[in-house]
């Protein structure tokens, strides 16, 4: 997968995500991650990352990075990305700041970005409630 080349002068954020059912809350997401940088880099964990910790996505790998590259905030994609985040990740990347949504656990944050959180380079950023993955599951369920 080519990426386009980003501008080293630029001010790099990367998210994680999962993105399966890809809605508004995910756009809400990348979105206030963008306003802390000028490239947005997505990282999409594969199917086998997120069924060690939840539920196997409905869609896979390639649908998912595909609904994602289309978003408007997205600059560039990462398949398969690390569930935890390094610093040498960080480093190797060029990236300024890790944002996640704030629903995130303090637990979590250790596990997944525990480094990059002492670095003082994670931002958490509210979270959109009322939409999920597993909300939409549920409503399709509901519906039928």
């Amino acid at each position: 997968m080519v990426e386009p080349e980003s501008p080293t002068n630029r001010t790099r954020v990367y998210v994680d995500m999962v993105g399966d059912l890809f809605h508004a809350g995910h756009v809400a997401l990348l979105e206030a991650a963008r306003k802390f940088g000028d490239w947005l880099i997505v990282g999409v964990l594969s199917d086998e990352v997120v069924a060690a910790y939840k539920r196997r996505p409905i869609m896979t790998l390639a649908e998912r990075i595909a609904v994602i590259k289309a978003c408007r905030y997205v600059d560039e994609v990462i398949p398969d990305a690390p569930y935890t985040v390094t610093t040498e990740f960080l480093d190797r990347h060029d990236i300024a700041f890790v944002v996640h949504g704030d629903d995130i656990s303090p637990e979590a944050v250790a596990e997944v970005f525990g480094p990059v959180a002492a670095t003082g380079k994670l931002r958490l950023v509210r979270y959109t409630a009322g939409i999920s993955t597993t909300d939409l599951i549920q409503r399709i369920r509901m519906s039928s």
